[in-house]
C-alpha cells in the first residue's frame, strides 16, 4: 500500500489492534443480535517521509454522517477552545470585518468563542445532527465536507478569511491534499491556517494507543507535516506544544507570499524528534511490544477484580473506549456499565463489546466497586466531579500508559 502523502509503496505494518468495529458506531437495543460491521486496524510506518498511517480506509460517510462527539460536553475542551479563539484574536488583530472559518466546526464552541470578539464566523461540520446543533447555537453552519463547492460557497457568500482552524480533523481524511488546496484558496494573502492534532510522540511516550481507531488515519509528527505542506505550497511557521487528548500539536501555517517569520520552534521540535529517534523503525516496533504489554496488565487487573467478586463501571464513552474495550476483550462480562454524560450516547450500547451507556446517576442505583477512567484523558476533572463516591472507598482505575489504581 502506498504512503498517502509521499506516494512511497514501502509501507512497513508495525501493530496490529484486530478486527474492530468503528468507534463511534454505538448501538440501539434492537441492533444488539445483529452483525456488526467490523475491519482491520493496523498501523505502518512510511520510512520516507515518516508519517505513521493506517493501512485501511473506512470510506468517510460512514463515519461523519451522522456523529455523537459533541465538544461542548467537557468543561475542559469548552475551556480550551475559549482560549484559542482569545489568542488568535489577538495574535491576527481580527475585528467585525474579520473571517474565521472552522473546518470539522462541531457544535461551534471554538467559533462561539470568536463571536466575542465580533468576528464573523462560518462552520464546516459534515455530521448533520452537530451541524443543527450548532445552526440552534446561533452559529452560521455549512453541513458537508470542507470541499471545492463550499469553499466556493464561503468565498461568494463572506469572502476570503483571516483565520482558519482545524482542530482533530487532520488525521480523519484521506483528502488532507485537496483541503490544502482549498485553505489556500480561501485564505488572504496574509491569513494563517491553524490546525490541533494528536502529537505522536506523546502516543509513543505516554503509551495512549487507544487513540488509534478508524476515524484516525494518521498519527502526526512535525516532521511528515512539515513534508506535506512544503509539498503543497504553503509553510509551518510556529508550533506549540499543547495538552489536549493527551498531548498535542498546535501548528500554525502560512502562505508563501505571506511575511510572517518562521519562529525557533519549528526547528527545535524538528530537531528533537529526529535526536529521539522518531524517524527510526526501531522506536515503532518498541512500541508495539509495550501495548501488547499494557493490554495484558489491564486484562489481568479486571480479571483479577472480577474473579474476586467485584462490580466495575467505566466512566465515559469516547472513541478511543471502542479500541481498548476491544482489543482487551473486555465486554459486558467485566464491565458492568459505562457512564457518559452525552446525552447523545446514554441508552446506547458500545461497539462490539455492548455495555450498555446510562448517565452517571446510574452510579448511586447500582454503585461499583471499581470505576474504569475510560476517558482518560478528562482523568483530572472525572476525579473531581466524582470525588463523594471515592470518599466513600470507590476505587478508580486509569487504564494507560500501565494500569493505576488511585
Amino acid at each position: 500500500m502506498a504512503c498517502r502523502i509521499c506516494n512511497n509503496d514501502n509501507l512497513i505494518k508495525f501493530l496490529s489492534l484486530g478486527q474492530t468495529p468503528l468507534a463511534n458506531s454505538f448501538l440501539e437495543k434492537e441492533d444488539l443480535n445483529k452483525k456488526e460491521d467490523t475491519y482491520p486496524l493496523e498501523v505502518g510506518f512510511c520510512p520516507n517521509c515518516k508519517l505513521v498511517q493506517l493501512y485501511y480506509v473506512v470510506p468517510p460517510g460512514m463515519m461523519f454522517t451522522n456523529y455523537l462527539y459533541v465538544s461542548s460536553t467537557s468543561d475542559t475542551f469548552k475551556l480550551h477552545f475559549s482560549k484559542m479563539a482569545e489568542e488568535l484574536s489577538n495574535l491576527m488583530k481580527l475585528d467585525v470585518n474579520s473571517l474565521a472559518v472552522d473546518i470539522g466546526s462541531n457544535d461551534g464552541v471554538l467559533l462561539k468563542g470568536f463571536q466575542k470578539f465580533g468576528v464573523r464566523t462560518v462552520g464546516v461540520e459534515p455530521a448533520t445532527n452537530i451541524a443543527e446543533i450548532a445552526k440552534k447555537n446561533g452559529i452560521d453552519t455549512i453541513n458537508d465536507f470542507f470541499n471545492d463547492s463550499v469553499t466556493d460557497q464561503i468565498l461568494s457568500s463572506k469572502g476570503h478569511a483571516d483565520v482558519i482552524t482545524a482542530n482533530n480533523v487532520f488525521a480523519h481524511t484521506d483528502a488532507i491534499k485537496r483541503i490544502i488546496y482549498n485553505v489556500k484558496r480561501l485564505l488572504k494573502d496574509d491569513g494563517i491556517f491553524v490546525i490541533e492534532v494528536a502529537y505522536l510522540v506523546d502516543m509513543l511516550q505516554k503509551m495512549t494507543f487507544d487513540i488509534i481507531y478508524h476515524e484516525h488515519l494518521f498519527y502526526y509528527s512535525l516532521a511528515p507535516l512539515d513534508y506535506l505542506f512544503n509539498q503543497q505550497g504553503m509553510q509551518i511557521f510556529d508550533v506549540q506544544r499543547i495538552p489536549t487528548h493527551g498531548g498535542s500539536l498546535r501548528v500554525f501555517v502560512k502562505k508563501l507570499e505571506s511575511s510572517k517569520p518562521v519562529e525557533k520552534s519549528v526547528s527545535e521540535i524538528l530537531g528533537k524528534e529526529k535526536e529521539m529517534g522518531i524517524h527510526e523503525l526501531r522506536i515503532y516496533e518498541n512500541f508495539a511490544n509495550r501495548v501488547y504489554e499494557a493490554k495484558e496488565q489491564l486484562v489481568k487487573l479486571i480479571k483479577g477484580l472480577k474473579n474476586q467478586g467485584k462490580a466495575i463501571a467505566g466512566y465515559g464513552a469516547p472513541a478511543k473506549s471502542t479500541t481498548l474495550l476491544n482489543f482487551c476483550g473486555l465486554g459486558r462480562g467485566f464491565i458492568d456499565y459505562i457512564v457518559d454524560e452525552n446525552n447523545l450516547k446514554q441508552g446506547l450500547y458500545t461497539p462490539g463489546t455492548h455495555i450498555p451507556i446510562t448517565p452517571p446517576s446510574m452510579l448511586d442505583k447500582r454503585r461499583p466497586d471499581y470505576i474504569l477512567i475510560l476517558a482518560w484523558n478528562f482523568a483530572e476533572e472525572i476525579l473531581n466531579k466524582t470525588k463523594k463516591y471515592k470518599d466513600d472507598g470507590i476505587k478508580f482505575i486509569i487504564p494507560l500508559p500501565e494500569p493505576v489504581t488511585v
